[in-house]
């Protein structure tokens, strides 16, 4: 997983007067769970840009008025107009507990389906599961050479080595549709008969 250093400011005072002052100041309220004490503080929103507008996973090192730790995003909160970010939940890591994370997907190969003239679709971009943040890959790549034409790859055929993948067995992730000049071919082939 790779990593993002990011830097903050302990916040004085907390509640709805003193957060809008601290967004008023192009700041973001950031909570930090998890550890000892529950820890307020505040970063500016440029330092944010790079950690929450890309589809990877990072391991954030925190460094709040010199204390530091490892922590992970769990929530964020948008402006539901602005898109402006509200608000961020960070959970502290450790090397004995595991976290809940989403992993995003990376299809790999040339599926045997897309050359017999299918369509290949990545339907879940981010799969859930649940490990030591040291042994969480930076994506979860899925060969599909051996995908065939109307065949998907569902959940419970993934498997991350020293992972826990909580998504729905069943749920599909992958596949390849048949496409609308496949299905005339398939027609026309079976006409010919």
């Amino acid at each position: 997983m790779k990593s993002f250093e990011l830097k903050g400011t302990l916040r004085e005072s907390v509640g709805k007067k003193a957060t809008k002052a601290v967004r008023r100041a192009d700041n973001v309220p950031c909570v930090l769970y998890g550890g000892e004490d529950n820890v307020n503080f505040m970063v500016t929103n440029s330092d944010l840009r790079k950690l929450v507008y890309t589809p990877e996973v990072y391991l954030v090192n925190l460094d709040v008025n010199g204390k530091k730790c490892n922590a992970i995003v769990k929530d964020l909160q948008f402006h539901p107009v602005t898109d402006r970010i509200l608000h961020i939940d960070f959970l502290e890591v450790s090397e004995n507990k595991p976290v809940v994370v989403e992993i995003p997907v990376k299809l790999e190969g040339l599926a045997e389906g897309v050359k017999a003239g299918g369509k290949l679709s990545l339907e879940m971009r981010k799969l859930r599961v649940k490990g030591i943040y040291t042994q969480i890959p930076e994506r979860i790549v899925i060969d599909v050479t051996s995908l065939g034409l109307g065949k998907s790859i569902q959940v419970g055929a993934v498997s991350v080595p020293n992972l826990e993948i909580l998504n729905a067995k069943n749920a599909v992730v992958a596949q390849v549709k048949l496409t609308r000049a496949a299905r005339g071919a398939a027609a026309a082939a079976a006409a010919e008969k």
